[in-house]
């Protein structure tokens, strides 16, 4: 008899209390399955995975610059972010539109944990959107044409958008328990962010870091060592934003222990850090640089002979130095005179006195047998280049080339496109107008040259005529063609073109 009482108090004993920790694991992970096959993510992902499939497979994207790839790299995940805020929301306030939240109250597990454990649902789809930043940023730099290099925390910066967003629908959960807080944040987040609306976006410093991504760029890509981006404070800002977030959830939930107040105090001094030194501005070393590179570029660039040309560039593009002698060989090899084995120099340039987002052009050189080449490279870039060439082996420096209004722009862009595949199609991609007809602005590295009408007609007259036929009038009358004298009508003539041009006015 007491043998049977004892072994009924044993089983009627209550059970010791579990692990807390393995039991917010455990919801966790069911929280980051459910929320990784709800609609909205599962479309999100799949607009990302477009995005970047898209972005990569672009053909002016064949010669990325590395230090350019890793901001690209955040605009993405900040739809994969809108929606995980909306569902980390959604599942928070699961309980409460099904009215099971008082049922709950009998749990092992209190409030306060389980608001951790949905916290840390978002973690998952962090991780996969990391893996989505890595591979794209690897498929650029596995492209050939690939140079610079790229920064690991520019990288982070598009997990912890998602990390950020999602702790935010957490602790909107505890804020403000209803169902349309979330859809107007994401509204507000869209128009902020996707949208370019926030007002401070564009800027290089100051209040524009507080946005979670600061990616914006100019033109053309600058040298890694001038730009100048607090991209580490930014990445550790984000971070403790996100944790903050997620531990003043956790605190609104219940959960007023030691533990969380310390981990709050210490996530609030993380985020005050990274947010007040990045915002401190540029550093005066990285605007001397600035300085440096954009009057006396020569002082950081090395130089290479190729054929009858020396190419300077910054260190980091020196692997292209192929790319522009093919150029400038092919071009080369088409003119006459003494400009077919003219000595030239080709120097490559930036303007970054005035900031990163400033598209300041570069003025033209007056050093004769001096092109300029920028850091940009591929799709318009390669005719501007070559055209920049032609320019200067017809004019003697890019100054001159500039005031170009005679027959010698003729010369210069039949030189500049004959040796292009599809030069009619590269024609039009050097012009602002995009036009085959009529005067036109046509670009160049540095500031543009200008087409009149009739030499636009003379010009695609020739690029319809036999290559060989024209190439050997051009080198026939080379001294001719290149004579400040000349006028469009008369080049014509030289290379067996009839055209009523009309008179050479730059105006026209």
């Amino acid at each position: 008899m007491t043998t049977l009482a004892t072994e009924a108090r044993r089983t009627t004993a209550p059970a010791a209390p579990g692990n807390p920790r393995a039991a917010v694991l455990a919801l966790a992970l069911f929280e980051a399955r459910r929320l990784l096959l709800r609609l909205p993510v599962l479309l999100a992902l799949a607009g990302y995975a477009a995005w970047i499939v898209w972005r990569t497979l672009q053909p002016w994207d064949d010669y990325p610059v590395l230090q350019d790839a890793d901001r690209a790299t955040q605009g993405g995940p900040l739809l994969v972010g809108l929606a995980a805020l909306l569902c980390a929301n959604h599942a928070v306030l699961r309980s409460r539109r099904r009215d099971t939240e008082r049922h709950f109250g009998v749990l092992v597990l209190p409030r306060g944990h389980r608001t951790a454990a949905h916290a840390l649902s978002v973690v998952p789809l962090a991780l996969l959107t990391a893996a989505g930043v890595a591979a794209q940023f690897t498929w650029e730099a596995l492209k050939p044409g690939a140079v610079g290099r790229g920064s690991v925390a520019e990288l982070l910066v598009g997990p912890l958008t998602v990390l950020l967003f999602g702790a935010t629908g957490v602790l909107l959960a505890r804020l403000a328990p209803s169902a349309v807080a979330a859809p107007l944040l994401v509204v507000v987040f869209f128009l902020m962010f996707v949208g370019a609306a926030f007002p401070f976006a564009g800027e290089e410093s100051g209040a524009a870091w507080f946005a979670p991504v600061v990616s914006a760029a100019g033109t053309d890509p600058f040298p890694s060592g001038l730009l100048g981006r607090p991209a580490g404070w930014h990445a550790l800002y984000l971070a403790g934003l996100a944790l903050t977030a997620a531990l003043l959830a956790v605190l609104l939930s219940g959960a007023r222990t030691r533990t969380v107040h310390a981990a709050l105090a210490a996530a609030l001094t993380l985020t005050v850090l990274g947010g007040v030194v990045q915002t401190a501005g540029v550093p005066a070393a990285t605007t001397a640089a600035r300085q440096r590179a954009s009057l006396t570029p020569e002082k950081d660039q090395t130089c290479v002979r190729r054929g009858t040309a020396d190419y300077c560039a910054f260190p980091e593009w020196t692997p292209r130095v192929g790319d522009w002698a093919r150029v400038v060989q092919r071009v080369q090899a088409l003119a006459g005179g003494t400009a077919r084995g003219q000595r030239l120099l080709v120097r490559q340039r930036v303007e970054a006195r005035y900031g990163l987002y400033d598209d300041a052009a570069l003025r033209p050189s007056t050093t004769a047998h001096q092109v300029t080449v920028g850091t940009a490279w591929g799709g318009n870039r390669v005719p501007e280049f070559s055209t920049a060439v032609a320019a200067v082996l017809v004019a003697g420096d890019e100054k001159t080339a500039g005031e170009l209004c005679d027959g010698r722009m003729v010369t210069v862009m039949w030189l500049s496109l004959a040796w292009q595949s599809d030069p009619e199609s590269r024609l039009r991609h050097v012009r602002v107008d995009d036009s085959l007809t009529g005067s036109a602005i046509v670009l160049a590295p540095t500031e543009p040259l200008t087409m009149t009408a009739g030499q636009t007609e003379v010009v695609r007259a020739l690029l319809h005529r036999p290559f060989y036929g024209v190439a050997a009038r051009v080198k026939a009358h080379w001294t001719e063609l290149t004579s400040p004298r000349v006028t469009t009508a008369r080049a014509a003539e030289l290379l067996g073109v009839h055209a009523k041009v009309g008179a050479d006015r730059c105006a026209e």
